[in-house]
């Protein structure tokens, strides 16, 4: 068994495909749009074969998202080494992401770093 991909609904649609594209080399899908519901997504594929949906509708919301939440608080991309956690991590910092962690060694073993990204859910880099 495996996970065939993992949703977020986002306010700007277009923004969150363009992250994931330009920093995470994902590739987006053509645009789905349901025109009864309004509903419009992407699927953004990654060389892995790991999908992500991005998702809008007019009727979401946007609650604040603590760091201490229930539910899933990040999805974690791996980037194959060291060198690259640490210059994207940068790169996304440059480019006014918020790093709140990293790059360090975790006390289970990860090299990683914690961004907050699109419309403040995180992002894990690690190796």
């Amino acid at each position: 068994m495996r996970i065939e991909h993992v949703a977020m609904y986002v306010a700007d649609l277009e923004k969150a495909k363009g992250f994931f594209e330009k920093y995470l080399g994902g590739t987006a899908n053509e645009l789905y749009h349901n025109r009864t519901t309004d509903f419009r997504s992407y699927f953004i594929s990654f060389d892995d074969g790991a999908r992500l949906e991005v998702m809008t509708k007019p009727e979401i919301t946007d609650e604040d998202k603590g760091l201490a939440r229930s539910g899933f608080i990040h999805v974690a991309f791996s980037v194959g080494s060291r060198e690259r956690v640490d210059s994207l991590t940068a790169e996304l910092k440059a480019d006014g992401y918020e790093v709140i962690s990293g790059p360090r060694t975790t006390g289970d073993g990860y090299y990683e770093s914690c961004i907050v990204v699109v419309e403040g859910n995180q992002i894990e880099i690690t190796v």
